[in-house]
């Protein structure tokens, strides 16, 4: 905290003073102010479409779980549940929990998509009875990353290809074993072991999603995974690929496009960019429902990144973050 020194010029300067005390009220109401806008435009969209409205902006670790089940408590399940998400990935098996918890909470679980649902993000959509879509959506491949012993991290995919391809290599050219064992140095059984076993287990945690949507029939399940699997894991190019919402209608996912005209869509965007102006979205992890009141907030929670940077994340739920 940088310490200031107002109080000692306050005498000297009485008008200085006034304008301190003037911009300190405003800046203690202006969270107040922004939290009632958010509030308020969760309600008007639930009363308009009648359901419950959640908001979720995070990256997936086992808190979330928590977090989602605090807010989802008090909820009326026999309305549909309606999740706006926002989120660069995160932890697969806890996305599908994620979903698990949402399905209960409600009588249908729609997820609304205003920006990103990447990775982890894209297994909990899955499991959703329709995945609502705009211009600026986008899912995102499910391709695990796996954590190399030098502390780099490299998609298990690509480890998995670069020695299938070694060997190929070796066997057909015995000469060059020294040359492509100085190209994978680094990588040891270990990671190559955990690199397949991840990938085997992403396309499991799609089937799982998939299954949690019910109404779905075993072969329709079959037929969706056989999509899927080339879409989000085979195919997809790098872990940061788009897949908007041709692509994932095209694969047979239940995606509703919507543009921008559509008045749905137009209040979806309208609650994103409330929290969007609160600052970088890399930095929030915010759990916020259409019944948020003092009562249901939950701590805020700092969290250190495993990213270089080491900064903290404030955890908000039902606005506690900005009292």
């Amino acid at each position: 905290m940088t310490p200031t020194t107002g109080r000692a010029h306050a005498s000297a300067d009485p008008i200085r003073a006034d304008r301190s005390v003037s911009q300190s009220v405003s800046a203690v109401g202006a969270p107040h102010q922004r939290l009632r806008r958010r509030r308020q435009a969760i309600r008007d969209y639930a009363r308009r479409f009648d359901c419950n409205l959640v908001v979720l902006i995070d990256e997936f670790v086992d808190e979330s779980i928590t977090m989602l089940g605090h807010v989802t408590s008090t909820m009326d399940s026999r309305k549909d549940l309606h999740l706006l998400l926002r989120t660069p990935g995160g932890d697969g098996e806890v996305a599908l929990r994620l979903a698990r918890l949402a399905r209960a909470a409600g009588r249908r679980f729609v997820v609304l998509v205003p920006d990103i649902a990447k990775s982890a993000g894209t297994i909990m959509a899955l499991a959703a009875d329709e995945i609502v879509m705009g211009p600026t959506s986008d899912l995102g491949p499910v391709d695990p990353q796996v954590l190399l012993h030098d502390g780099g991290v490299v998609a298990a995919k690509d480890i998995v290809a670069a020695v299938d391809d070694a060997v190929a290599a070796v066997g057909a050219m015995p000469d060059s074993l020294a040359l492509h064992a100085s190209l994978l140095r680094g990588l040891d059984a270990t990671v190559v072991h955990a690199a397949r076993s991840a990938l085997q287990r992403a396309a499991d945690l799609i089937r799982l999603a998939v299954s949690n949507c019910p109404g779905r029939s075993f072969e329709e399940i079959d037929s969706l995974c056989r999509r899927l699997v080339p879409l989000l894991i085979d195919d997809a190019c790098s872990h940061r690929a788009a897949i908007g919402a041709d692509e994932a209608a095209g694969v047979g996912l239940p995606v509703r496009a919507l543009s921008f005209a559509d008045e749905q869509w137009r209040r979806i965007w309208e609650i994103w960019r409330l929290y969007f102006a609160m600052g970088p979205i890399s930095a929030l992890a915010v759990y916020e429902g259409s019944r948020g009141r003092p009562e249901h907030s939950i701590p805020a929670l700092l969290r250190e990144t495993a990213a270089a940077q080491q900064t903290s994340r404030c955890r908000t739920a039902s606005g506690e973050g900005e009292r």
